[in-house]
């Protein structure tokens, strides 16, 4: 597997090998190993406790593991860096519960992630370029909200907040987006469209999806990942994983 992981990690957007971390005396990830490549999608499983909010801490510079390589891009060492730079060097995260500008349009709040990088009184004074704008309806065509653009967020769906919360991330152009139970609350025909927009998403940037919603990851049609006890229990696609007799006892026979 070593040698395996080193030809992988100069040609990949994520790579973690042998991560290790405790806290307490628990072990949150155990030797820890996968590869995300440039322009995947791919799925996280797992049972609570497997990890898989850890990992995503380790990833985004929230916790420093105890052992083990974070590199992402092939060559950026993620564990010499802090939450801000991470951020900086294009990995966006999305947590499970939406957090949108509920008092402002939709439009408003894709621009307030657009002027992220400018200092608050550069953004007051700041004039959308044609550019800028062109994203933004870009952004919109993508999360499904061109029609709500003049809406206030508090009046979006909770569907409809998930993707202005991705649309919000998008416009900090992330190479690598990580996204944590997106479908958790929606009804299925979100959760449908959900899939397609994240697979949309994937056609030009690497997405990390942590979910429990089988029937999701399935309409994903993706390779999945399932962890167990801090480490990788199986990998492939979802009916190889699904097949799997540890992963039946681990996670899906509960």
């Amino acid at each position: 597997m070593a040698t395996d992981m080193k030809h992988y990690k100069s040609n990949s957007m994520l790579y973690l090998d042998g991560v290790s971390v405790s806290f307490d005396g628990f072990k949150a990830l155990n030797s820890l190993s996968f590869v995300v490549e440039p322009g995947e999608l791919r799925a996280i499983i797992g049972p609570n406790g497997a990890g898989k909010t850890t990992m995503m801490d380790i990833i985004t510079g929230k916790t420093r593991p105890d052992s083990g390589d974070v590199f992402f891009n092939g060559v950026i060492d993620l564990t010499k860096k802090d939450e801000a730079d991470i951020a900086q060097l294009g990995i966006g995260r999305k947590f499970q519960k939406p957090t949108v500008f509920e008092s402002h349009t939709v439009w408003d709040n894709l621009e307030l992630a657009l002027d992220r990088k400018r200092t608050v009184f550069g953004t007051l004074f700041y004039q959308l370029s044609g550019e800028d704008r062109d994203r933004i309806e870009d952004i919109l065509e993508t999360v499904r909200l061109t029609a709500r653009k003049d809406d206030f967020a508090a009046n979006l769906s909770h569907g409809q907040k998930q993707w202005l919360e991705i649309g919000m991330l998008l416009a900090q152009d992330p190479k690598l987006l990580l996204v944590d139970e997106p479908v958790a609350g929606m009804t299925d025909a979100e959760t449908a469209e959900t899939a397609i927009l994240l697979r949309k998403i994937a056609e030009t940037r690497s997405v990390v999806v942590v979910e429990h919603d089988m029937g999701f990851i399935r309409d994903l049609g993706v390779k999945v990942t399932c962890l167990a006890e801090g480490s990788v229990l199986a990998e492939g696609s979802i009916d190889f994983v699904s097949n799997d007799p540890a992963v039946i006892e681990n996670y899906l026979g509960r």
